[in-house]
């Protein structure tokens, strides 16, 4: 994995374009929320469940972006800073700050760890 491919995962998000989210994921990857009851936060296990929920964020947020990117890669170990902005179905403007931390494993995302600021 290397930047510019950060950068096109990146930009599938910002597509909306799932299929190819998914191409850059391994088929056991795991995706850790910014937010939920434990301490890494909701933890969504393999291709189907993490596909999945995905698309969920594109049904809550039909117009969800991530702007502002910044992505480096180190060996197995990657970072994306971004600002996530969006509109709710009941009209709630969102704009967070936040990153994702990478594991990789075979030159795909493993584990992707988002992290928010939070706002109260």
């Amino acid at each position: 994995m290397n930047r510019e491919q950060l950068e096109e995962y990146s930009q599938a998000w910002n597509d909306h374009d799932i299929d190819k989210i998914m191409s850059f994921m391994t088929v056991d990857c795991i995706f850790e929320t910014g937010g939920g009851t434990e301490k890494h936060g909701t933890r969504h296990e393999g291709a189907d469940e993490v596909r999945s929920r995905f698309v969920d964020v594109w049904t809550d947020i039909p117009n969800a972006r991530f702007e502002n990117g910044h992505h480096f890669v180190d060996g197995d170990r990657g970072c994306s800073e971004w600002t996530f902005t969006g509109t709710t179905g009941d009209g709630t403007v969102i704009e967070v700050d936040g990153c994702d931390l990478f594991t990789f494993e075979n030159d795909k995302i493993k584990l992707k760890a988002s992290f928010l600021k939070n706002r109260r």
